[in-house]
């Protein structure tokens, strides 16, 4: 797979509009621009096909709105109900492919007598694979989408409940099993590539019989990942965090422990949370043919994988092993040694020395001399210069330099501003006018206007728990933070965590549209609060029909939040 093309553009001179496609982690994200001044009146959305590596045939996308006279709350093709959007994320049902997938991407018009018209389209194609960067680093997402149409049309249906899937606590996580007969297919969607990626480095490393693997841990109550460190034996070193939520006898974290250290060896599993928590969720496989680090904000628990959004990066080779073994050298206590880790090499920045990406990581907890919050939030404050997306599980009740930052960038008129930040009596957005709005758990649970249905909330606690913030995307200056690093005090000077940067463009258009595809799911809902949308029926919206109604377009002409959103991602 080609590691050049992380965006491509249609070409098609004669067609009224633009295309950009950028590449996310086996999805995409589309962005349509008008070419020429505003579009006419009686264009009225975008009809998207697309075709896989190898195909022929070209697949209509679907969409839940529809206009005025169509009952039911089936999907229509785009070719019947077109995006009426200037920009849209897709999941391609085989983004593993190898080869391109080829996009067709058409404006629709209406007559006056309601017939659909269809303009001159524009093409481009993409690849996407399995890795980022093959054989180097792979960024990997969980779905993060319990809370979805999609997951309660497909699983909830016929009197199934999220019970038959999911534990009712963490506590019961290591002896849940889900009893909903697609349950198997059900955790694949959720989990996503995050959860795939993750015991699959697991899965190596019990193919690769002489390997060595490392484990530092702060949720651990999801039964594969643990089924899988029983089967490694006394291969396996682990750090387990014993912090209040954890640490009490009957926690799973505590059952995990006990099991391992039948298996791994009493010597070889601790329990620690240096001075506040041991939040690191990182895996070292060091083996003759598994080299491999896994890092990021996803928890090895049955919220991580399935209901919360999160990031997983996996890096392989000898450099990126050994930085990390070195910080679980530094971990490796029973007394909670917070200055060894301190005035350790792994609480300064390391060069991961990756061969095509320029990546490092420093370890927490850190000291008043080399902490790195301060320094990270200046940074993203004065050097960002066209955009910053994040995506903060604790940013909203996090005060601080990088939540200072973040809001002082909102007030520049030069930098494009979108966000989210979750909290237990909600999820922020931070839009990009600066103001903040808040989704409620019940999401879409009551008065929902047709087409939708109800969806539920995902249970109590932290659904985005992403920990990363992506700047200038579009420049060659892109850069990622990322980890289980919350940009707290907490996590800078108390916590075991991990902040990784990596100054790449591929790898931060990936984040970013990871960014856009949270931020539009519960945008919908943010809005339909404000507008006090009550049992009206969303419809498509037809050409005005006087000089008194508005096209459906108009705010992407005059609200600058959505001029700049419109000319940004196209």
């Amino acid at each position: 797979m080609s590691n050049v093309n992380w965006s491509v553009v249609g070409k098609d001179a004669k067609a009224p509009f633009t295309l950009k496609i950028h590449r996310g982690e086996s999805m995409v994200l589309l962005a349509m621009n008008w070419r020429n001044g505003q579009p006419p009146h009686n264009f009225v959305g975008f009809a998207i096909e697309y075709s896989e590596p190898g195909g022929a045939e070209f697949f209509a996308l679907n969409n839940r709105l529809s206009f005025s006279g169509h009952t039911g709350t089936k999907s229509l093709s785009t070719l019947e109900s077109p995006i009426q959007k200037f920009r849209w994320v897709h999941f391609p049902r085989h983004a593993e492919l190898a080869g391109e997938f080829t996009y067709r991407v058409t404006p629709v018009f209406m007559d006056n007598n309601d017939a659909l018209q269809y303009g001159q389209s524009q093409e481009a194609s993409i690849e996407l694979g399995r890795e980022t960067y093959k054989g180097e680093l792979n960024v990997a997402f969980t779905r993060g989408y319990v809370s979805s149409q999609k997951f309660s049309a497909t699983y909830l249906k016929d009197g199934h409940k999220i019970g038959s899937l999911l534990p009712a606590t963490a506590t019961d996580g290591l002896s849940f099993q889900p009893t909903h007969p697609q349950a198997a297919e059900a955790l694949r969607w959720m989990g996503f590539e995050a959860r795939n990626v993750i015991l699959g480095v697991l899965d190596e490393a019990l193919v690769d019989d002489q390997a060595q693997v490392s484990v530092v841990a702060y949720d651990l109550s999801e039964r594969d990942v643990v089924d899988r460190l029983l089967s490694l034996g006394t291969r396996l070193r682990i750090i387990i965090d014993n912090s209040e939520e954890h640490g009490h006898p009957d926690s799973a974290e505590s059952a995990a422990a006990s099991m391992l250290a039948n298996t791994a060896g009493q010597g070889n599993v601790i329990r620690q949370k240096m001075a506040g928590l041991q939040h690191n969720k990182t895996i070292v496989v060091n083996g003759p043919t598994c080299k491999a680090v896994v890092c990021g904000s996803t928890n090895f628990s049955w919220r991580g994988f399935f209901i919360q959004a999160n990031n997983a990066v996996v890096m392989r080779g000898d450099e990126p092993v050994r930085v990390f073994e070195n910080a679980f050298a530094a971990y490796w206590s029973t007394d909670d040694d917070v200055i060894r880790v301190r005035t350790s090499q792994s609480a300064e920045w390391s060069d991961l020395r990756l061969p095509s990406v320029q990546a490092a990581v420093t370890f927490s907890p850190h000291g008043d001399d080399n902490q790195v919050l301060d320094t990270v939030a200046r940074y993203v404050g004065a050097h960002t210069k066209s955009n910053v997306l994040f995506a903060l599980a604790f940013l909203y009740q996090t005060k601080g330099a990088m939540r200072d930052a973040i809001l002082s960038l909102t007030e520049n008129d030069n930098v494009f501003v979108y966000g989210m930040s979750d909290k237990r009596t909600g999820i922020n957005l931070q839009m990009a006018n600066g103001h903040m709005a808040i989704v409620q758990p019940a999401v879409l649970a009551d008065d929902v206007p047709e087409p939708f249905s109800r969806e539920i909330a995902g249970g109590g606690g932290i659904r985005l728990h992403h920990k990363f913030i992506v700047t200038d995307f579009n420049t060659p200056d892109a850069r990622v933070y990322m980890g289980s690093f919350n940009f707290s005090k907490a996590a800078d000077l108390k916590n075991g965590e991990h902040l990784v940067v990596i100054k790449d463009q591929r790898v931060a258009t990936a984040y970013m549209v990871e960014a856009l595809r949270i931020f539009d799911h519960y945008e919908y809902r943010v809005r339909r609060t404000a507008a006090k949308i009550k049992n009206k029926r969303l419809e498509l919206r037809r050409p005005p029909q006087n000089t008194s109604e508005k096209p459906w377009w108009h705010e992407d002409w005059t609200e600058p939040i959505k001029i700049r959103d419109r000319e940004l991602f196209s």
